[in-house]
């Protein structure tokens, strides 16, 4: 059905909770896909011993690079991907596979779960804030009965898109390396060859431990390289273009040109001014 791309960086007991979890919650049949930095932590013998597609390094190359080369070996339509500490929740394929069946198969989407987290988000749901006080039992009881509309914009993770459009703007870029920054910065490039259907499903669900990922050990100035790229800060991209957690009400349009996207837009600029200048000056 789908090529789900897993990233991960010595973070066996949550990657195996994640894998668990798909086995046990997932609908249809999945191509699993994880991409493992280092792997001394007990995840490479772990993959192997369970058959677990792979690929590896011996260093930490990054989210980004990991991703993108897990997606060229993917062997499916669509691709989903998702952080190593996030648990699938029953449903979660035939939520989007419900939404997939709306479009017809030329169109470029973006498409994101819901994340339940263990504090003020998008579902408030506490089953523990780590893995040694996770209590799935309570998670898999209350998950459904939660309203959540579907809303505009995306969680970024996890995500699903059809492999030709990620082929399109050739998946998330790599000056990111560790991943903070790579998902606007995608969803940028979505934008700019059209694609104006971002939306995340509020009945596809999965709980996020909170970023306890392959981010955690090392990080990159993502808000810095995206608005010296663009233009624009991740901010002002979200709000004015993909009116970003607001109810979902159909294919986005080019903002609206208003005073208060004028000033934000002023904002940006002198921003994108003071760190060009900074950095010629160092």
């Amino acid at each position: 059905m789908f090529s789900v791309i897993i990233p991960t960086f010595n973070n066996f007991e949550y990657l195996k909770l994640c894998l668990n979890s798909l086995k046990k919650n997932s609908n249809f049949d999945h191509e699993i896909l994880v991409f493992i930095n280092d792997g001394s932590d007990g995840t490479l013998d772990f993959v192997k011993e369970n058959k677990i597609k792979f690929l590896h390094s011996i260093k930490n190359l990054g989210l980004c690079y990991a991703v993108n080369r897990c997606a060229e070996i993917a062997k499916n339509k669509y691709i989903v991907y998702a952080h190593d500490d996030m648990y699938f929740c029953p449903g979660w394929d035939l939520a989007f596979l419900n939404e997939i069946r709306k479009h017809n198969e030329e169109k470029d989407f973006f498409l994101s779960g819901t994340m339940i987290q263990p504090f003020e988000s998008f579902i408030n749901l506490d089953c523990g804030k780590n893995i040694e006080n996770f209590d799935e039992q309570k998670l898999l009881n209350n998950f459904s009965s939660i309203k959540f509309n579907d809303f505009q914009g995306s969680t970024w993770a996890p995500s699903l898109i059809p492999i030709k459009t990620w082929k399109k703007v050739n998946g998330f870029s790599e000056e990111y390396t560790y991943g903070l920054g790579s998902d606007p910065d995608f969803n940028m490039k979505l934008w700019q060859i059209g694609t104006r259907l971002f939306k995340g499903l509020g009945n596809c669900r999965v709980y996020h431990f909170g970023s306890i990922s392959l981010r955690k050990k090392v990080w990159n100035d993502g808000h810095k390289i995206f608005l010296m790229k663009w233009g624009l800060t991740i901010k002002f991209f979200k709000k004015y273009y993909l009116r970003s957690d607001s109810i979902y009400y159909g294919e986005l349009t080019n903002p609206n040109i208003s005073i208060n996207f004028l000033f934000s837009l002023l904002v940006c600029k002198l921003k994108y001014t003071y760190v060009l200048i900074s950095s010629l000056l160092k």
